[in-house]
């Protein structure tokens, strides 16, 4: 039996558990390429933490807003090995989660929440929070990655003094190299889906991206990166952009690139989502006596995977763009590499034939092109 992923790449853009993920993906048949987007700074050398920290322990908070669960884990590791009473500290404070894994974490220290957010949304701690009343109270916000500027300027204005804890920050790993690939392999139309389970990791791919930002943004969005035969072009599909969450997708929604989203922010429904979601995206044709199911890099013939490499591939999603009408062979030279010549289109073809283990699918047409034997 054919695995639900086979014949699909799909790009794991984590750091953290990005093993984990890339298994998950593997099992189910995909080809993954991996890109790890951002890089997470040690604790325990984050001079900022250590002295917010210190703060809180000197003029503890009267709330504290816990916004992940690896991140207040860590927070609280690094307090111990500082030295500094940091769990009496929470053990006074009304603790809230934004989301069960940062509940989660809270109770595994053995402390107590008073409120968490069902969304893992900051929009609903914001509301919830300004609906209580905080003016004049002291409160800690855990950031995870990002400023939250937003979030921490509605809180000031509302009168309440904020004490920021940068739990973890990213940055762009050292070697950048994967994440350019990555990009080239969006826009040439070579990878099916990008996973995503952070916000920063979005916005590190869009910062290598630099100039080609706005291509990777149309192809996940389906609209073309601007080059023939390419995302979003003739048989050839918007690359899926599949987020863990709504606030990993917030930059994606804010540009209008749709994305995808599983029913709870884990990574096994994340893999769930793109496993049900992906195979739905296939162009199934009977042709020349069997059933032909193109996918990303391969092709089911009968429920049999044939790989194919790019070229004969991008041939063969132009003839099945337009099942059983000649294709001249300008139009297939289109959607080849540029600087190739006619003579590609013939190899093109014929590596496709080879690849397919026949030449009953594709028809030569003298003069005029090429054609599926579509029936």
């Amino acid at each position: 039996m054919t695995a639900p992923l086979e014949g699909f790449t799909v790009a794991v853009t984590a750091d953290r558990r990005r093993g984990e993920l890339a298994a998950l993906l593997e099992r189910r048949g995909a080809r993954v390429v991996s890109a790890p987007a951002i890089t997470i700074l040690p604790l325990a050398d984050d001079a900022a933490l250590h002295a917010a920290t210190a703060d809180l322990v000197d003029n503890p908070p009267d709330l504290v807003v816990c916004t992940t669960g690896i991140g207040f884990r860590g927070w609280l590791e690094a307090a111990e090995g500082w030295g500094l009473p940091l769990l009496p500290v929470l053990g006074r404070a009304r603790l809230i989660a934004r989301g069960p894994k940062a509940r989660g974490a809270i109770r595994a220290a053995g402390l107590v929440d008073w409120w968490h957010a069902e969304s893992e949304c900051c929009e609903e701690v914001r509301e919830h929070l300004l609906a209580q009343g905080i003016a004049g109270l002291r409160i800690a916000v855990q950031l995870h990655g990002e400023p939250q500027e937003a979030f921490v300027a509605a809180l000031r204005a509302a009168g309440a003094e904020v004490v920021l804890l940068p739990v973890y920050r990213w940055e762009l790993p050292e070697d950048t190299a994967p994440v350019r690939r990555l990009v080239d392999m969006v826009l040439a139309g070579q990878v099916d889906a990008v996973t995503f389970t952070s916000a920063p990791a979005v916005a590190a791919v869009l910062q290598v991206a630099g100039s080609d930002a706005p291509g990777v943004l149309a192809a996940f969005g389906g609209r073309g990166a601007g080059a023939p035969g390419g995302p979003g072009g003739d048989g050839w599909p918007a690359v899926l952009a599949a987020c863990v969450g709504p606030v990993t997708a917030g930059l994606l929604h804010a540009a209008g690139a749709p994305t995808l989203l599983p029913d709870r922010a884990r990574l096994g429904s994340l893999v769930r989502a793109v496993t049900d979601e992906l195979p739905r995206r296939a162009r199934r044709l009977t042709v020349g006596g069997g059933t032909l199911e193109l996918r990303g890099h391969a092709v089911l013939l009968d429920g049999e995977p044939h790989p194919l490499a790019p070229a004969p591939m991008s041939v063969l999603r132009v003839l099945a763009a337009h099942p059983g009408r000649v294709v001249s062979r300008t139009e297939l030279l289109a959607a080849l590499p540029r600087g190739m010549d006619g003579h590609a289109v013939e190899m093109a073809v014929a590596r496709l034939r080879g690849g397919l283990g026949s030449a009953r699918y594709v028809q030569t047409v003298i003069k005029r092109g090429y054609r599926l034997r579509v029936e």
